[in-house]
């Protein structure tokens, strides 16, 4: 039987509908990389950022839609990772506001939320660009009006939507040429149509949309996945100043214990004296916490005082941190902090010899990912939030990256900025433009200003045939991608690096580093080492081992 309005119990249907539905999907929404490497990660990242949506709109006691619609905004914003995720979410937020007021939607409710989504993320964007998810968007919306305007059916919408959306996803292959070069649609719009999809499943009364049930485990709460990262490494246990990590979440004004009138600053300012790592996070009705503290019964007590508690967990960390130290090895050189005049240096990068690269460069804090998993919002808003700092630099190394850390730094609690590096090696020349005695703004431009003077090889697998700028490229060959373009493609990795890195050199080159990864050995590198001294013996090379998935070679040239 179809739907004839919204209330909160389809709308949950739909979201939690579309959560499994993205993750059922997402290995094939990352074949569609346009790039046959072995990294594409659309259909990982819209996954996970709407798992943390759907976990956050599933937690959110109210059944006002506009309500629900808030928390699944919310839950999106901090679990969005990558592009795709953050302009998800930012689809979302339109939603939410659109619908804010709406305890149920009617057609002409649901129809305006889709167009406000579209605005919202195109104004999220600085340059739109079509053949994107931003025209599946767009379009689906166009129709889900006119169809709204036909009639006061919100099944009929919802229908008009899904079809709209899917003839906007084939006409992306048309309207970006690299899209029609690989003949595969834009991964984004895909991963949109599948929630579509979804949600018309539930409007229809498709039971298919309901077979599997939400797991709990898969849908962990994203804003603080990254709580231990304070404790983590070769810290003593009996160090840990603030031992348990509470988190709760309160139903303003509900329960038989409230005695204050919910104040952000009053709330806040309590919390902020028991601990560390406090993040606070509210709407109308639900104030979510997070901190670090030796009194959880008091965090507690203090949050009963407001309305009743709805969630509650609270782990002992210095004994999470016995178990970490157990299972690493136990001998490994003891890290120096440097000296950065209370700016935490934060870089996002994968691989253990990666990350003593960049510390030795001057970083104090590493997210781990980078290509193969892109870090949430709540990821890197929680690194600067517990970096203890006075001001933060996000250091990207992916362009993927750039538009979760831009939304992270919006609700950080302390001043932050991004350097918009788009690999390692921009990353660690950017790092030669650090002044700790210079100013947060000096830094980042004195920082982004290094940028251009490095060139960036990366030596991959081709995981498919295809033909994509103007090479055909053979499963299994070796591409040598520079700057983001494939410029050589070869059936061995020393052949495909070697010729890379000549493709790289030019007469203004004196430094290059050889970064080896996980599927590269020391002997490759010194044999890549002696080939590239033989084009110019005057060249200074370096040879490092990074750890890093994906990239058995990354090399810069400066």
């Amino acid at each position: 039987m179809a739907t004839t309005e919204i209330t909160n119990q389809e709308f949950d249907q739909m979201i939690q509908a579309s959560a499994r539905k993205l993750k059922r999907n997402a290995d094939f929404i990352n074949s569609l990389n346009v790039f046959p490497v072995p990294d594409g990660d659309t259909g990982t990242n819209m996954s996970l950022s709407m798992e943390s949506g759907a976990k956050y709109e599933m937690d959110e006691p109210s059944e006002h839609v506009g309500k629900l619609a808030g928390a699944l905004a919310k839950g999106l914003l901090m679990g969005a990772r990558g592009n795709s995720g953050v302009i998800l979410s930012q689809i979302f937020r339109g939603f939410s506001k659109s619908v804010e007021d709406k305890a149920t939607l009617n057609a002409d409710d649901l129809a305006q939320a889709f167009a406000d989504g579209a605005q919202t993320a195109y104004k999220a964007v600085m340059k739109p660009t079509e053949g994107t998810i931003l025209t599946v968007i767009r379009e689906a919306a166009k129709a889900g009006n006119d169809a709204a305007e036909e009639k006061d059916d919100i099944v009929y919408v919802m229908d008009a939507v899904t079809k709209a959306g899917k003839e906007a996803l084939k006409k992306t292959t048309d309207l970006l040429p690299v899209l029609k070069e690989v003949g595969v649609v834009d991964s984004g719009g895909q991963g949109l149509t599948f929630v579509f999809d979804a949600f018309d499943d539930v409007l229809n009364g498709r039971t298919e949309a309901e077979v599997d049930q939400p797991d709990e485990e898969q849908m962990d709460e994203m804003v603080d996945a990254k709580h231990h990262q304070s404790v983590q490494g070769k810290i003593d246990p009996a160090d840990i100043k603030y031992g348990y990590c509470t988190q709760i979440m309160v139903r303003i004004g509900k329960g038989l214990q409230v005695e204050q009138d919910f104040d952000y600053d009053t709330f806040y300012n309590y919390l902020a004296k028991l601990g560390d790592s406090l993040l606070v996070v509210n709407d109308d009705d639900v104030v979510k916490v997070h901190v670090h503290t030796e009194h959880p019964g008091k965090v507690l007590a203090w949050g009963q005082q407001f309305g009743d508690l709805a969630i509650v967990k609270v782990d002992n960390m210095r004994q999470q941190q016995e178990e970490i130290i157990e299972k690493d090895d136990p001998v490994e050189a003891e890290q120096t902090v440097p000296d950065t005049n209370g700016t935490a240096i934060i870089a996002i990068a994968s691989g253990e010899g990666v990350d003593k690269l960049f510390r030795s460069l001057g970083v104090t804090h590493i997210i781990s990912g980078g290509q193969t998993m892109n870090p949430s919002t709540a990821d890197i808003v929680s690194a600067i939030n517990e970096s203890h700092a006075k001001r933060a630099i996000i250091l990207p190394n992916n362009k993927n990256i750039f538009l979760a850390a831009e939304q992270a730094i919006e609700v950080a609690d302390i001043p932050a900025k991004i350097v918009h590096s788009r690999n390692i090696s921009q990353g660690m020349t950017a790092l030669m433009g650090f002044n700790p005695d210079s100013k947060l703004d000096d830094n980042v431009t004195a920082m982004e200003d290094n940028l251009s003077s490095v060139k960036n090889g990366e030596v991959t697998t081709a995981i498919r045939d295809t033909t994509v700028q103007g090479k055909t490229i053979k499963k299994g060959n070796f591409m040598g991608i520079i700057d983001g373009t494939i410029a050589t493609t070869k059936p061995t990795i020393l052949e495909a690096a070697s010729e890379m890195v000549k493709l790289m050199l030019d007469e203004d080159s004196e430094i290059v580093t050889i970064i080896y990864g996980k599927d590269a050995k020391r002997a490759d590198a010194e044999k890549l080492e002696s080939t590239v001294q033989a084009l110019d013996d005057e060249l200074e090379i370096e040879v490092h081992e990074g750890d890093q998935p994906v990239y058995p070679f990354i090399v810069s040239v400066e």
